[in-house]
């Protein structure tokens, strides 16, 4: 049953927004935290994220069950289980947010409405890639006021980032639904630009995300290992580009889980070295 429900909802796919909140806690204390803040840090990232992907597959139960890429993911689970992951996880999330500082909490409950609302947007525009990257852009500001308890220029940048980043990537895997979408009346750039002009779209957007995270480079004041990182990024973003680009499924698959979680361990890790290592 638990292989099952972290099937349903993609749970390896978190280590998509986590590295970037990562980064951020580790910026915003200079190091490392505490053990305990570092723990619900991370709790509040699985929570969080499983709350939105539950929450999505309820939305598109009807929809999934008609794509064949993902006609199986009702079978996973009854639809009142993924009710229930939606309504545990988001309660925990918050419960969580509660032991971080006023601000977190209060906060928690717009990052639940962000998160969610995504999963609404392909009804009703073709920016639904944008969405999902301003869902997961929270997580470097949540991150970042978990550790100090207010705002501050650098973790809006990494979530600027973060937002291009996605929206890139989300394009390049919404190429798989293509056709489906066009005849189920969903929206997507997919869908509004074809596949070719989509692809570029997506190019674009990833470089200037590469553009971005130096701009947080230079915010943050990190150092030359986290400038070095940056170099490893740009290589897996070629990678990404040149597999999505033979327009197969196995390519674009391999492009969007391995590249992207390379780009998000690479960049941890160039801030952690920058900022525990060499300090």
């Amino acid at each position: 049953m638990i292989a099952r429900v972290l099937t349903f909802v993609r749970f390896s796919h978190t280590i998509f927004a986590l590295p970037f909140a990562l980064g951020s806690m580790l910026v915003a204390a200079h190091g490392l935290p505490s053990w305990r803040l570092l723990g619900l840090i991370v709790l509040c990232m699985v929570f969080a994220r499983t709350a939105a992907m539950a929450f999505n597959r309820v939305a598109d139960w009807e929809i999934d069950k008609l794509n064949p890429r993902t006609v199986g993911r009702h079978r996973l689970v009854s639809r009142s289980a993924a009710i229930a992951l939606v309504v545990v996880n988001a309660a925990a999330f918050v419960a969580t947010t509660w032991f971080l500082n006023p601000l977190c909490f209060w906060l928690s409950f717009v990052a639940l409405v962000l998160v969610f609302f995504y999963s609404l947007t392909k009804r009703f525009t073709a920016y639904s890639h944008f969405f999902l990257g301003l869902a997961l852009s929270v997580s470097p500001v949540g991150a970042w006021l978990a550790v100090t308890g207010q705002f501050a220029f650098p973790p809006l940048v990494l979530a600027l980032a973060v937002l291009l980043w996605v929206a890139g990537f989300d394009i390049i895997y919404a190429t798989q639904d293509h056709a489906f979408d066009r005849e189920a009346g969903l929206r997507s750039l997919v869908v509004r630009l074809g596949i070719p002009r989509s692809l570029a779209w997506a190019q674009r957007l990833h470089w200037m995300m590469l553009a971005v995270l130096g701009w947080f480079g230079v915010a943050a004041g990190l150092g030359i290992a986290f400038w070095s990182s940056l170099a490893l990024v740009a290589a897996a973003l070629v990678y990404e580009h040149r597999s999505a680009a033979q327009l197969d499924v196995v390519a674009i698959n391999r492009a969007f889980f391995t590249s992207n979680a390379f780009v998000g361990v690479v960049f941890v890790a160039g801030v952690f070295i920058d900022q525990v290592w060499l300090r």
